[in-house]
C-alpha cells in the first residue's frame, strides 16, 4: 500500500474514486464535473487530498479542507471526503488514510480535524472511534441546504 499527496499531475487518478463516492451518496455519475471539482480544489490550493494505491492501482482517497478556530487561532481541518473502493475494502485502506490525515494536519500545527458522518453510517463510526475521535456532544451543528 502506497499514499501518495494528489498533484496536478495525478488528478486523473483520484477523479474516478471521487465519482464513485458521489454516487455511494446517490449523486448521479459525472466524471466532467467531477474532474473539474477536484481540479479547482487542488490548483486553488483549496483542499488536500491523499490517494491511497495497491499494486499501483489507486483504491482509495481523503480530502481535507481548511477552516479555522478563532479561539485557538488556528488551522483547523474537515475531514470531508473518505472513501475506498468495494474491491479494496476491509484491508485497512481507510484507516491508513486517517493515520496520513492526521500525520498531516499535526505537521500543519492544526488545532484539531473534524469530520461528519451519517447516523447509519456504522461501519466509519467503529474507525472513527477505533482512531481515537470522539462524538462532540458540546455543541450543536446547524446548516442550511440549498
Amino acid at each position: 500500500m502506497k499514499i501518495c499527496k494528489v498533484t496536478q499531475e495525478t488528478i486523473g487518478e483520484v477523479v474516478p474514486l471521487f465519482n464513485a463516492y458521489r454516487e455511494f451518496y446517490g449523486q448521479s455519475s459525472d466524471l466532467q464535473q467531477a474532474e473539474q471539482f477536484i481540479q479547482e480544489r487542488v490548483m486553488g490550493g483549496e483542499s488536500t487530498i491523499f490517494l491511497t494505491y495497491l499494486e499501483e492501482k489507486p483504491v482509495g482517497f481523503a480530502q481535507l479542507f481548511p477552516v479555522f478556530s478563532s479561539v485557538a487561532m488556528k488551522r483547523a481541518f474537515l475531514l470531508n471526503d473518505l472513501f475506498v473502493a468495494e474491491q479494496a475494502r476491509k484491508q485497512g485502506i481507510a484507516q491508513s488514510l486517517m493515520e496520513q490525515c492526521y500525520a498531516y494536519c499535526q505537521q500543519e500545527g492544526a488545532r484539531y480535524m473534524m469530520l461528519e458522518t451519517a447516523r447509519d453510517n456504522v461501519q466509519a463510526q467503529k474507525l472513527y472511534e477505533k482512531m481515537g475521535m470522539t462524538v462532540d456532544e458540546t455543541v450543536y451543528y446547524y446548516s442550511i441546504y440549498w
